[in-house]
């Protein structure tokens, strides 16, 4: 009988705790990502778009734009090529590059043309209409629009601490280099830096 108590105590005291477990809320608090309260201080989505913004605005002001405009009577066309993140952070670099190729269309300046892995699935789909589509509506190959620039980029990063605070300087270089002759026709830098307090947690 002891026994028997002693298991409906146990088994009554798990149930409860389930049950208290099931009932507990999470709170989730929505809003613009802009706005959001930065937990870890490392490179996140803001930083991205703040960096791309301001680099691709340099890169329009620069003389290489209207050398080509002046040349060929048209907006330059550009590619996206590899960017490296040589940063003391894992930093998500497709995130980093759809933001540039974001803030470069969004700027009406520039003509833009997919990457080489885009080429390749589209290149495929018009293989498949070689085959399988009428001839009034399959794309003909061979009539794809060629870049005339390939920007290229690294992220890196510096880290000082001093008592409780740490500053992050993350610096952005870009290359946009002529496909006709190789040339580097401009270099920028953008220089981003963050200062993170150490909380009781640490960093």
């Amino acid at each position: 009988m002891t026994r028997f108590k002693y298991f409906s105590k146990s088994a009554l005291i798990i149930i409860l705790g389930l049950t208290l477990s099931a009932c507990q809320s999470v709170s989730v608090k929505r809003g613009a990502a802009e706005d959001q309260t930065e937990l870890s201080g490392k490179w996140n989505a803001n930083d991205s778009k703040l960096v791309s913004k301001k680099m691709i605005g340099s890169m329009l002001d620069g003389r290489w734009l209207r050398n080509h405009l002046k040349k060929h009577q048209k907006e330059p066309t550009v590619i996206v090529g590899t960017f490296r993140n040589l940063s003391h952070e894992i930093i998500n670099t497709s995130t980093f590059t759809s933001d540039i190729e974001r803030a470069m269309i969004n700027s009406g300046e520039l003509e833009f043309v997919a990457s080489s892995e885009e080429r390749r699935q589209i290149r495929e789909e018009r293989m498949d209409q070689e085959l399988h589509s009428t001839s009034s509506t399959r794309k003909a190959m061979g009539k794809e629009t060629g870049a005339d620039y390939m920007l290229r980029g690294t992220i890196n990063s510096f880290t000082e601490e001093a008592d409780d605070t740490k500053n992050i300087q993350y610096q952005i270089d870009m290359t946009l280099i002529s496909l006709s002759n190789n040339k580097k026709v401009w270099v920028g830098t953008q220089k981003h830096a963050k200062t993170v307090e150490r909380s009781s947690y640490g960093f």
